[in-house]
């Protein structure tokens, strides 16, 4: 009899152990698969990680041009604002000479109006001695030289009336003299006047021109500013995203480490069989529960598949070998620590989620041996079932 026994407990541990070797080359395979996938995810994403940085590095060196260029442009704007400045000020120079020149005019005008007056003044004085020796009749002349004493005071008296005409045809020339001069006088005003106009419209040509270079240049400085602006934008977006870059690389790596931890824990591991698992009064209500909680608006293959991972994890000897235990380890199902497990415990669950429940209490998983499960990301590989990723 106690051979038999013997017997019994060698081929019922020998049945054990084939079970656990089946388990423990599946599990691991899973995460070895996941492990070489998420180290590949991590060289894609320091490549990107190292492109972006390059991208960031072009785009500082884009700045740093356009710093330059616009150093450049407010140098080359002062020098036209200084050249402005000056241009202005020789404009007012010139309309001060101009409004001298024309003052200068006015008054050569005023001169030659006088010369011509005091020109006009002689010529009638002429007029009137001519009238008064000539056209009062030849006995006043002829008298006065009768009247003579001796052929001397004739004679004198001759060059005297001589005298008087020559003087009288000297003033006239000389007003005639002084009204040529005022009259080239005023031409050359008047050249000088023309001259500085020309000289002021050639300044205000240059002042319009560099008024132009102006507004053009302040727009370079503004569409400058403005590439600036805009580069300065695309820096921090680009260091938005290695920051984002950054924040992924981590989690993966983080994740990494945790698969490879896994898979030196599933090498250690030993795993029950579902017919070993005691199942205590409750198990079942708080397994349906947390399925609802968890997979309540997924398809019932993914509801099946969460209450396969509890049961996965009593089965594995890394985890509590209870339903309750496994469900209430801390931080490990978001429902229990948030009080919505409690609250769908008081009101009961759906008879859906208690049938996924009792499959999976049966052993049915439609996700193999794994253990963990959450909403889809790009960073996790494994089984997805709806919203949800396993493994």
């Amino acid at each position: 009899m106690r051979k038999r026994r013997i017997h019994f407990i060698t081929a019922y541990c020998l049945c054990a152990v084939l079970s656990v070797s089946c388990i423990l080359q599946s599990a691991p395979a899973n995460v070895y698969a996941s492990v070489e996938s998420t180290s590949k995810k991590i060289k894609d994403a320091e490549e990107l990680k190292k492109a972006t940085e390059q991208m960031k590095e072009a785009t500082e060196l884009k700045k740093e041009g356009l710093r330059d260029q616009k150093q450049e442009l407010e140098s080359y704007l002062s020098e036209l604002n200084e050249n402005l400045t000056q241009i202005t000020e020789n404009i007012g120079q010139i309309e001060v000479r101009i409004s001298e020149k024309q003052e200068e005019i006015l008054a050569a005008q005023a001169d030659l109006q006088v010369a011509v007056d005091e020109e006009h003044g002689q010529y009638e004085l002429m007029k009137k001695r001519v009238k008064f020796m000539y056209e009062r009749g030849s006995k006043n002349l002829l008298a006065t030289f009768f009247s003579a004493k001796s052929y001397a005071d004739f004679l004198n008296k001759a060059e005297y009336v001589d005298r008087i005409e020559e003087y009288d045809k000297k003033m006239y020339d000389n007003l005639i003299q002084m009204r040529t001069q005022i009259e080239e006088k005023e031409a050359s005003l008047r050249a000088e006047e023309e001259q500085l106009q020309s000289l002021k419209k050639q300044a205000q040509t240059e002042e319009m021109k560099v008024n132009s270079l102006v507004t053009s240049t302040n727009g370079s400085i503004a569409q400058t500013d403005g590439q600036l602006s805009a580069a300065e934008l695309e820096t921090a977006a680009y260091e938005a995203e290695l920051k984002a870059q950054e924040e992924n690389l981590a989690a993966l790596r983080k994740q990494l480490a945790e698969e490879q931890a896994m898979i030196a824990k599933a090498a250690k591991m030993s795993w029950r069989d579902i017919s070993e698992v005691q199942f205590q009064d409750g198990d079942r209500d708080l397994l349906a529960c947390l399925i609802y909680c968890e997979a309540g608006n997924q398809p019932y293959t993914g509801q099946v598949a969460v209450g396969a991972v509890v049961i996965n994890r009593v089965r594995s000897a890394a985890y509590p070998n209870t339903v309750s235990g496994v469900i209430y380890q801390s931080r490990q199902f978001s429902p229990v620590g948030s009080g919505r497990l409690a609250t769908r415990l008081a009101l009961g669950a759906p008879s859906a989620c208690y049938q996924a429940a009792d499959e999976a209490m049966r052993g049915a998983t439609p996700v193999g041996n794994c253990l963990y499960f959450r909403t889809v990301i790009p960073e996790i590989n494994g089984t997805i079932i709806g919203d949800h990723v396993f493994y």
